[in-house]
C-alpha cells in the first residue's frame, strides 16, 4: 500500500489516492546468487572507490557463504583523473538506445563503458543479469545515509530497505524514490534485476571523510547480511517504510543571458529531507531579493545545492512524502 504525505504528485491520478494495494501473502522468491558493488561510477566520488578498492584486494569484509560477491570500479579513467566523468555521465547512459550503439571508438567513453559494463553484469532486462547492483556514490548534500529506489513495487528492496534502516538506528537513513513517468534515469545500476544506489554526504567531490566511509561501509554490511538471512530461509514479515518521492527538479533562477541570478537561501542549504512550505525562502539574489517556494503544497527538498548538478541545472530537487508497503518474502529454496 502506498499512502501520501504531503501533496499530491501532479503526474497521475492514481498517485493522489491509492497506488497499490498489496496483500499481506507470503511471497516466495528465487535467491540472491550474483551480486555486484559498483564504486567510481562517477571518479570523483571518493568513498565508494575507496571501498571498492580495498574489498578487490581483500575481499573478505563481503564475502557471504553461498554468494558471488563483485566489487567493480564502473569507471576506471574517471577514478584515474578524479574527475566525474570524461566524455558523459556514466550513471545517465544505461538506456536501450545506447547500450545497443554498435561500439566504435567514435562512441564518447562512457556510452563504451557502459556497453562493456552491460556485457559483464546484464544484458539489461535478461535473466541472466546480476541480482543485485550496489552502485556507491557521494554527494555535496547534506543528505547523511539515502538508499535510492527505483521500483516502489519491489517487495525485496523495500524489505532490504527496512531491514538496513532499522540497523542503522539512530542513525537516520532516508529512502529516495526516483519512480516518475517524465523522469527517465538510465542508471548504471539498472543492468540489475534489482538496482540499489548508496547516497551518503555530505562529502565534497574528491575528498575523503571517515565518518561518511564508516556509514557506506556499515550500509553494505547490513544489505549483504539481510541478503544472507533471505538465502539462509529467514521470512521477512509484511513491513512498511517512508520514502521521498521526486516530482520535479527545480533550477536556479537565471537571467536574460541563462545565468544564474540567485544561489540557495541559507534557511534551505542543508535542509535536505526537511518539509518546505509555500512562501518559504528558497533563493537569494545579489542584491537580497529573496524568491519563496510557489505552489500551494509542502515539498521535501533533496540534493540541495549539489555541487555536481549545476551543470545539470538543477539546485534542488522537490519531492513528496509517501509509505510503501511490502509483503511478507521468503526464499523458494525453504
Amino acid at each position: 500500500m502506498l499512502k501520501e504525505r504531503s501533496c499530491a504528485v501532479q503526474e497521475e491520478k492514481s498517485d493522489q489516492i491509492l497506488v497499490f494495494v498489496k496483500m499481506t501473502s507470503c511471497v516466495a522468491k528465487e535467491p540472491i546468487k550474483k551480486i555486484a558493488i559498483f564504486g567510481g561510477t562517477h571518479g570523483n566520488e571518493l568513498t565508494g572507490v575507496f571501498l571498492v578498492t580495498h574489498w578487490l584486494r581483500n575481499g573478505a569484509e563481503v564475502h557471504r557463504s553461498g554468494l558471488d560477491v563483485k566489487p567493480f570500479i564502473a569507471n576506471p579513467r574517471a577514478v584515474e583523473k578524479c574527475t566525474r566523468y570524461i566524455d558523459c555521465d556514466l550513471n545517465r547512459v544505461f538506456d536501450l538506445e545506447n547500450l545497443s550503439k554498435e561500439m566504435s571508438e567514435d562512441l564518447p567513453y562512457e556510452v563504451r563503458r557502459a556497453q562493456e559494463i552491460n556485457h559483464l553484469f546484464g544484458p539489461k532486462n535478461s535473466d541472466g543479469a546480476y541480482d543485485i547492483v550496489f552502485d556507491l556514490h557521494n554527494t555535496t548534500s547534506n543528505m547523511g545515509c539515502t538508499l535510492i529506489l527505483e521500483d516502489s513495487r519491489n517487495d525485496f528492496l523495500i524489505q532490504m530497505f527496512h531491514y538496513i534502516k532499522n540497523c542503522m538506528v539512530p542513525l537516520p537513513c532516508s529512502v529516495y524514490l526516483i519512480e516518475h513517468p517524465s523522469l527517465k534515469y538510465a542508471t548504471t545500476r539498472s543492468i540489475a534485476k534489482n538496482p540499489v544506489g548508496i547516497e551518503v554526504g555530505p562529502q565534497p567531490h574528491g575528498v575523503l571523510r571517515a565518518d561518511i566511509l564508516n556509514q557506506m561501509r556499515r550500509m553494505i554490511k547490513h544489505a549483504l547480511d539481510f541478503i544472507q538471512h533471505f538465502n539462509e530461509g529467514k521470512e521477512f514479515p509484511p513491513c512498511s517504510i517512508d520514502v521521498y518521492k521526486i516530482m520535479e527538479k527545480v533550477d536556479y533562477p537565471r537571467d536574460e543571458s541563462g545565468d544564474m541570478a540567485a544561489v540557495i537561501h541559507p534557511n534551505l542549504q542543508d535542509q535536505d529531507w526537511k518539509p518546505l512550505h509555500p512562501g518559504d525562502p528558497v533563493f537569494v539574489s545579489l542584491d537580497g531579493k529573496v524568491i519563496p517556494l510557489g505552489g500551494d503544497c509542502t515539498v521535501y527538498p533533496v540534493f540541495v545545492n549539489e555541487a555536481a548538478y549545476y551543470e545539470k541545472k538543477e539546485a534542488f530537487a522537490k519531492t513528496t512524502k509517501l509509505t510503501l508497503s511490502a509483503k511478507s518474502i521468503r526464499s523458494t529454496l525453504h
